[in-house]
């Protein structure tokens, strides 16, 4: 439909291209790091029960169990951020990546009774991980690393040495 109308007015094209733009580069830092934070903390022992130990193939131990359940519900935010990175949109890139660091280190002391009892390195090498991805993502496709603002590295005081040591990986 919109293409039909685009078609028949192609004048709207450059306006309409803007427009997206506009809406797949707006990220908001802390919805993103809400999401995070529920995406991570919803999981509980039930999941990674039914996960760990025995299947048809061998064993798995809790703590990769662990890894996999919090990877697979970081997965769709990292996935969000390599594609900004892919289509050069920096400040959505940077966006994404700081919500991922924030709610993670929000988790970074809750739950040690559920999944993180299991997997307690995971918020902090996670976001080490996704400050590299951005950094090595700008340097490889735009020809220069992408970091995040010292303003937010401030925000999150005892990761500032990770995220710096992760930037210049």
């Amino acid at each position: 439909m919109l293409r039909s109308l685009l078609e028949r007015h192609p004048d709207l094209v450059p306006e309409v291209e803007e427009l997206a733009q506009a809406v797949v580069t707006d990220v908001d830092a802390e919805a993103i790091a809400d999401e995070v934070e529920h995406a991570v903390l919803d999981l509980d022992l039930e999941d990674l029960n039914a996960r760990a130990g025995r299947t048809s193939w061998g064993y798995i131990e809790p703590t990769e169990a662990a890894w996999e359940l919090l990877g697979e519900a970081l997965d769709p935010f990292l996935g969000d951020m390599k594609r900004h990175i892919e289509l050069g949109f920096e400040p959505a890139a940077v966006g994404a990546c700081q919500g991922i660091v924030l709610g993670l280190y929000r988790c970074r002391d809750k739950a040690s009774d559920g999944v993180f009892g299991w997997a307690e390195d995971f918020p902090a090498e996670t976001a080490g991980h996704a400050v590299a991805t951005l950094a090595r993502g700008g340097a490889a496709k735009h020809r220069r690393r992408w970091r995040l603002p010292r303003v937010f590295v401030d925000q999150v005081p005892d990761w500032a040495d990770l995220i710096e040591r992760a930037a210049r990986r």
